[in-house]
């Protein structure tokens, strides 16, 4: 391992017991009080520079919202009280002043997240999100070479994990995914074994459809979803009860917290439950009150069964224990909710 690298990483882990006690606190507060998000999804920008067949939440002209409107987002979900927030899109690397909003994020006191698709990462680049304050980011890499269902294969970013390992403070996880599209389910198996060679943590997701709903995986699909998950040792990465029931055909029945644990703020500052259900509510982010968090919290969602947004599953699992949904009932230990 050169040199660099190997300082990096050092000092990657040195400042990872930070934000680890900054988690711990996060996760207290979530236990204590249902009346606030603990993650929220704010959208810079709703353009992308690649296209992926599988993707519904990008377009290919959309404008990036004004820096002053989205800090005025941050403020109010601050308000609101929530933990993290996630800069998503689109791709937000293309707002001309993310990293004015990483160090607004981090000056409200709230963890500060990225999920990019990668490509406009450099050394420069990543030298100035440590400077912001990022302390999460996210890459998917959905297959070794390039093909018609997406660009972001591990030939094309390899170089860009490599420079992250050189110079990124931050946590990074780089996400597979396995499902209906992906023509070398296999490719899932390499990407998560080169993301744990840099030194960094590996996910699996599983493809949704454009409601967020499971395409059932066949026999290999899910062989390769259990060597990916085997290769996960510790913490966040390994919550995939969920997504263990879809894969295995069963559905969850489970209590979802999305517009309440979980919110998706849009480019337009709309609140959604999920980026799968935009539309619902659609209440201005100005106008979304403590009220609105209980009524959600308290809300089933039709489409919760079959869904497969790890982030609303994640968010939403510190009051599976508590709570039950009116017509959902209990939930039982064999539907989702972990031993």
């Amino acid at each position: 391992m050169p040199n660099g690298v190997l300082r990096t990483k050092v000092r990657r882990k040195l400042l990872g017991l930070h934000r680890r006690a900054r988690e711990t606190r996060m996760v207290l507060k979530a236990l204590g009080d249902t009346d606030h998000p603990v993650l929220a999804h704010l959208i810079p920008t709703r353009r992308c520079n690649i296209s992926c067949a599988y993707c519904n939440e990008y377009d290919s002209v959309s404008q990036p919202v004004p820096v002053e409107v989205l800090c005025r987002r941050i403020d109010l979900l601050a308000d609101l009280g929530v933990s993290v927030i996630t800069l998503s899109g689109g791709e937000p690397m293309l707002h001309p002043q993310l990293d004015d909003l990483i160090r607004h994020i981090r000056g409200r006191g709230i963890i500060a997240s990225l999920i990019t698709n990668g490509y406009l990462l450099g050394p420069e680049r990543i030298r100035n999100l440590n400077d912001a304050g990022l302390e999460h980011l996210q890459i998917s890499i959905d297959n070794v070479e390039p093909d018609e269902t997406s660009m972001k294969s591990l030939r094309v970013l390899d170089m860009k994990l490599a420079m992250l390992a050189e110079h990124a403070d931050f946590d990074v996880n780089i996400n597979s995914v396995v499902g209906a599209g992906i023509p070398n389910p296999g490719d899932a198996y390499t990407v998560a074994l080169r993301s744990l060679e840099l030194g960094f943590t590996s996910t699996i997701g599983v493809i949704h459809d454009g409601d967020g709903q499971l395409k059932p995986l066949d026999r290999t699909e899910r062989r390769v979803y259990e060597k990916v998950k085997a290769l996960s040792k510790r913490g966040y990465s390994r919550m995939t009860f969920f997504q263990d029931n879809l894969v295995a055909g069963r559905t969850n029945k489970w209590y979802c917290r999305a517009g309440a644990r979980y919110v998706y703020v849009c480019e337009d500052g709309l609140v959604h439950y999920c980026s799968q259900q935009r539309g619902t509510p659609g209440i201005p982010l100005e106008a979304y009150t403590v009220k609105d968090i209980r009524r959600a919290y308290r809300t089933p969602k039709s489409c919760a069964p079959a869904c497969t947004v790890s982030c609303v599953h994640k968010a939403s699992a510190v009051d599976f224990w508590r709570d039950p949904q009116p017509s959902l009932g209990r939930a039982r230990s064999e539907d989702a909710v972990p031993a």
